[in-house]
């Protein structure tokens, strides 16, 4: 098969989408498929049979093209609609595999050129653009609107996500599919087992919280701190390390911590890459996801899962989707809930072993590369008869 991707955003970055990006396209790639990508002018180039990167032209001023909604990405989502209607013009392609708001480009390719699209559904668009600003609030019906004809419009829906499934089902969807994201730690390392390492953070203090993550407003990083500020008062021997997050983000959130007085307590050591995610998890004594926004699950909950370490997260859809209180200890998104989980952790250290070994048990069941394969080849393998049927038709 012949697939035309358009990946909305830089490719390749260690961070969530283009991560899933990645995935499949290893997938496509070792099963036989081609594929072309259209993508943003950033990132680093992936080598892979049967793949090859089509880049946008570079607009002159735009660079580090963040996560979620900006006027940065929507240029760069022009000049990606151009490439792609461009490409889908020439032919030759069997199926428009469409992430994210690309799938409005695909709608058009179909009704202009008859090629049946796929959309892969990373979050609610709706949903994303009116939590990043309250005033687009007005406009939820008629974005909700045009979500639905996305939806109605393909051939299948290919949901990150349970919750994001149920919301294809209720638009409409001829087909909804679950394709799970999967831990990114190495199969065979068990990250718990490696104090002898030399240690890749500096003075970390022990008991060590870890988050790791972007710091956009939606990961609950404000949460975060406010309720590690709870914690400090009766537990000051705390230690929050923060990974990953932009140069802007992390000083507004050292500008927060000391104003909780944690300042001291607290150190954001910036972006990491992902190899150094297993020494990273060897330096944590627990693990948290503050998430307060979003209805998909954080890419970092299944490494997390793997990582021999206990889990804190918000009790939301987001998290319970595939967390539950057998996996991890989950707290309702309010500070002194989410310090009162933490406190408990440290007060139990025996619980927390139960929850982390029931995490990596069930991590190996059903998130590791393996089961993605067999997932996605169930996935493809229908959409590719139903693609053959409507032709034979």
């Amino acid at each position: 098969m012949k697939i035309l991707l358009l990946a909305p955003h830089p490719f390749y970055q260690e961070r969530g989408t283009p991560i899933a990006v990645d995935l499949l396209l290893r997938f496509w790639s070792g099963r036989g498929d081609t594929v072309d990508v259209v993508t943003f002018h950033e990132g680093s180039d992936r080598a892979y049979r049967g793949v090859t990167i089509m880049r946008i032209p570079r607009p002159g001023w735009i660079k580090n093209v963040p996560p979620g909604f900006s006027l940065r990405k929507v240029v760069c989502d022009a000049f990606l609609f151009w490439k792609a209607m461009r490409l889908a013009a020439r032919g030759g392609y069997g199926l428009v595999h469409a992430v994210e708001e690309s799938v409005f480009c695909a709608m058009l390719i179909k009704r202009l050129y008859r090629l049946p699209y796929v959309y892969d559904m990373d979050s609610s668009l709706p949903m994303q653009l009116i939590e990043k600003s309250a005033a687009l609030a007005p406009a939820g019906p008629a974005l909700r609107f045009c979500e639905r004809a996305a939806v109605r419009g393909a051939l299948a829906v290919v949901a990150v996500c349970d919750a994001l499934a149920a919301i294809a089902r209720a638009a409409g969807a001829k087909q909804v599919f679950v394709l799970r994201d999967v831990s990114l730690l190495p199969e065979t390392t068990a990250p718990a087992a490696a104090p002898g390492e030399a240690a890749r953070l500096p003075a970390v203090e022990h008991p060590c919280f870890m988050y790791i993550g972007n710091l956009e407003a939606y990961q609950g990083i404000g949460l975060l701190l406010e309720s590690f500020a709870i914690l400090c008062r009766d537990r000051p021997e705390s230690f929050l390390a923060v990974i990953g997050g932009s140069a802007a983000l992390i000083a507004r959130y050292r500008k927060m911590s000391a104003e909780f007085g944690i300042a001291g307590r607290v150190r954001f050591f910036g972006p990491r890459p992902l190899a150094d995610m297993p020494k990273l998890f060897a330096e944590a004594d627990a693990l948290v996801s503050p998430r307060t926004k979003g209805s998909n699950t954080p890419m970092k909950i299944y490494s997390y899962l793997q990582s021999g370490k206990p889990v804190i997260a918000t009790a939301l859809p987001t998290h319970t989707q595939v967390l539950d209180e057998t996996t991890a200890l989950l707290a309702e998104p309010r500070p002194e809930r989410f310090a009162a989980a933490m406190r408990h952790l440290l007060e139990n250290p025996g619980e927390g072993k139960k929850l982390a070994d029931k995490a990596a048990a069930l991590a190996a069941a059903q998130y590791s590369h393996r089961a993605y394969g067999a997932a996605a080849a169930e996935i493809f393998n229908r959409i590719e008869s139903e693609l053959q049927r409507t032709r034979d038709n």
